[in-house]
């Protein structure tokens, strides 16, 4: 309770307080002296996920992180950011920092998130941008407004986006939006490994074929729905 208290800068009956209500309500279990969110959230994400396009693409992200042996997401938008919605680890895959479905992660510093950010109109990038910032994660982040557009508008003709040790260091990342039939970005495929493993023509030609491909397939899939 004391470091809840620190954490939301709030006096401990007052957090005790709000604590007790989740309690009661189910969100939270307590357990001895720890507090701990309650499989009721479960519910609530597998609602969320109802939203995303995950049939059509489950098997394509899992053929692909077969394919290549590189960690494989599926990224969507969410208020200002990717959401890791779909991940698939391989064995034996850098995994790099770890990272769980539901987290959140930078438009302006990951490759999916570029993907996604590349095709929406250039009002609403700028709305989204106003409000989140372009805060730097790596020295390799790009944080100036100018460079990232630039940056965009090549993705937006190729329709691949990279992130090039951006995000964490040490490791890169490739990836192809999914855009739906009225020109929408609904989400990215994106494949990460580390420096070692994923630069070069391994980077730029082999796993950046896979990528777009799998994205296609996967507006395929959801054009025949």
């Amino acid at each position: 309770m004391s470091e809840l208290a620190r954490k939301v800068g709030l006096s401990k009956s007052a957090v005790h307080k709000h604590v007790q209500t989740l309690i009661d309500i189910g969100y939270l279990v307590r357990e001895d002296d720890a507090y701990y969110l309650s499989n009721r959230f479960l519910s609530l994400g597998n609602r969320a996920r109802e939203r995303l396009p995950l049939e059509p693409a489950t098997n394509v992200v899992n053929d692909l992180a077969e394919t290549t042996g590189h960690v494989t997401n599926l990224m969507a938008y969410e208020n200002g950011h990717a959401v890791y919605s779909l991940r698939v680890e391989p064995e034996g895959a850098d995994l790099g920092e770890p990272v769980t479905e539901g987290e959140v992660a930078p438009l302006h510093a990951t490759a999916g998130g570029k993907a996604i950010l590349a095709f929406f109109p250039k009002e609403k990038r700028t709305d989204i941008l106003d409000s989140v910032g372009l805060p730097a994660h790596t020295k390799k982040t790009i944080t100036d407004a100018q460079e990232l557009e630039r940056n965009l508008r090549s993705i937006r003709d190729q329709h691949i986006a990279f992130d090039r040790e951006e995000f964490i260091t040490g490791h890169q990342c490739v990836a192809s939006p999914v855009i739906d039939q009225d020109g929408t970005p609904i989400a990215a495929v994106s494949v990460t490994g580390n420096i070692q493993q994923m630069s070069g023509k391994r980077l730029e030609e082999d796993v950046t074929g896979l990528v777009t491909s799998a994205a296609k397939s996967i507006e395929t899939e959801l054009l025949s729905q």
